[in-house]
C-alpha cells in the first residue's frame, strides 16, 4: 500500500464521518426553521463561499473560462447533491438518520460498482471480480444488519 494510497483512503474516510454530520445538522436546520428546501438553501450558500474561497487560494479562477464548453450533462452533478440534500434533510426527521444513511450507503456501493465496471463517465475500469462481488455484498449485508435490532 502506497503513502498515496493511504492518504486517499483517509481523506475519503472523512468525508464519509461528514456526510451524515452534514445530514443531521441540516436536517435539525430544516425542522428548526419550518422549511427543508430553506436549510438546503443556505446549505448551498455556505458551501459556495467555501468553494469559492478554495478556489480563488488555489488559483482556480481561470478554469471557469472553460466550463462554457464543458459537456451540459456533466452539470447535472449539482443537481443530484441538490437531491441528495433535499432528500436527506426532509427525510432524516422522519425516517430517522441511521435508516436515511444506510439507504444512501447501499445505492452508493451499487451504483459505484456498475460505474467502476464500465468505466462510467470517464472512471477507472475496476472489474466486480468473484471477490469484489463477495466484498460489495457483505458490505450491504454489514449496512443492513447495522439497521436491525
Amino acid at each position: 500500500m502506497t503513502a498515496d494510497t493511504v492518504r486517499y483512503a483517509v481523506i475519503m474516510l472523512l468525508a464519509g464521518i461528514g456526510i451524515p454530520v452534514l445530514a443531521a445538522l441540516n436536517a435539525r436546520l430544516g425542522v428548526r426553521i419550518g422549511s427543508p428546501a430553506a436549510a438546503a438553501a443556505i446549505l448551498f450558500s455556505v458551501a459556495f463561499a467555501g468553494a469559492a474561497l478554495t478556489m480563488i487560494a488555489t488559483g482556480g479562477i481561470s478554469a471557469l473560462a472553460s466550463a462554457p464548453g464543458q459537456p451540459k450533462h456533466l452539470f447535472l452533478a449539482g443537481l443530484l447533491v441538490v437531491f441528495y440534500v433535499l432528500s436527506i434533510t426532509w427525510v432524516a426527521p422522519r425516517f430517522g438518520l441511521g435508516n436515511a444513511i444506510t439507504c444512501v450507503l447501499l445505492g452508493q456501493l451499487l451504483s459505484a460498482a456498475v460505474i467502476d465496471q464500465f468505466g462510467l463517465m470517464g472512471a477507472i475500469v475496476r472489474q466486480i471480480t468473484p471477490m469484489r462481488a463477495t466484498g460489495l455484498g457483505l458490505m450491504a449485508i454489514g449496512v443492513i444488519l447495522t439497521q436491525r435490532g
